[in-house]
């Protein structure tokens, strides 16, 4: 009855789009009605809504920190990516739109997955020349898709460190290095995780659900704070998501005994916390001991304690554990449980770091 009342408080908000006019969404239309029709959308998909309630996603700001933005760019992306042939129409009834806005549409496209997103993106460039040199940078491959962002960082072997050592020159500037601090990954981009999330509702695609059961075991890493993060954000979201997702469940179930054993255990563990409904098991992480008072002997096995890790700690407990307001898109589609079990992972990590 709940989802039934907020689908029809959809309905009545939203006004039916054709292929002339942009749709309008009354501006006081609620942004929790929206996240739960995204999270129900791949059960029953809408097409013709989406920009309905994309324009009230804009209108409540909820791209304004990109950082915590992630399931709508995603959804954005999947939305385009689902309908190749009303691709373009729909990203054509997005506009017009706030120049600060215009970087959700580059992005969006540039991760929709369609096979032809760069002439797509090249048609709809005049509408956004402020963004010229991010379409660019897409355009060039110097910034990637979703599909072609790495895990993580490829760790050089001894034979590419000797070359290095051997050919380096010592007056030249360093760029290299420079150029794999930037690298992105989902190993040090939290956000990524929700991108992911995001395109699962607006497509039902499994692709997105492998690329993170690979961040399964992060949960267990001892390498980095951020790996761990995301490893543990990565393990509870797939539980909580498949508690109410039958058909997630089956697929996980059937991926089990093919993956490695690095995948297996944490997996196992997700779909018995599913099929039991024991959230709670995914919420916490396996944390390491520690004794000495020496920064470097505090974690035993955890090497990254930098300050850029503390500074995504807290971003995390904004999104997933403090009173952020959802009108201002700080909780995007994370209920009570999830934000709970953010708090949780950000404690643990706060206990690590700072005691």
């Amino acid at each position: 009855m709940r989802y039934a009342a907020l689908v029809t408080s959809m309905f009545l908000l939203v006004q039916p789009v054709s292929a002339a006019t942009t749709p309008e969404m009354d501006p006081r239309a609620s942004l929790g009605v929206v996240q739960q029709w995204i999270y129900n959308y791949r059960a029953k998909p809408d097409y013709a809504h989406v920009p309905a309630a994309v324009r009230v996603l804009f209108h409540a700001q909820s791209f304004k920190e990109p950082e915590n933005s992630g399931i709508y760019l995603g959804f954005i992306a999947g939305a385009i990516g689902s309908n190749p042939a009303k691709a373009e129409q729909l990203v054509n009834s997005f506009f017009p739109l706030h120049p600060e806005d215009e970087w959700v549409i580059v992005r969006a496209i540039a991760y929709s997955g369609l096979p032809d997103w760069r002439n797509l993106l090249r048609r709809v460039a005049p509408r956004m020349p402020g963004r010229q040199v991010m379409i660019d940078s897409y355009l060039a491959g110097t910034l990637p898709t979703l599909t072609a962002i790495p895990l993580e960082e490829a760790k050089p072997g001894m034979l590419d460190k000797m070359r290095g050592v051997l050919t380096k020159n010592p007056f030249a500037k360093d760029d290299k290095n420079k150029k794999l601090k930037m690298m992105q990954t989902f190993a040090s981009n939290q956000d990524l995780l929700d991108t992911l999330w995001g395109y699962y509702f607006a497509t039902g695609s499994h692709i997105p659900i492998v690329r993170i059961m690979q961040m399964l075991p992060w949960s267990k890493s001892r390498d980095t704070i951020d790996k761990l993060t995301v490893g543990s954000m990565a393990r509870y979201t797939l539980a909580s998501y498949a508690v109410r997702d039958a058909g997630l469940r089956e697929f996980l179930r059937s991926e089990l005994a093919g993956q490695p054993a690095a995948i297996k255990a944490p997996l196992g563990e997700v779909i018995e916390a599913a099929d039991t409904v024991q959230i709670a098991a995914c919420a916490g992480m396996r944390l390491p001991p520690w004794r000495s008072s020496k920064p470097r002997d505090r974690m035993p096995g955890v090497t990254s304690t930098s300050g850029a890790g503390r500074r995504r700690c807290g971003r995390a407990r904004l999104r997933l554990g403090s009173g952020a307001r959802a009108g201002r898109g700080r909780h995007p589609l994370c209920d009570r449980r999830l934000r709970l079990a953010g708090a949780i992972v950000v404690l643990g990590k706060a206990a690590l770091i700072f005691d």
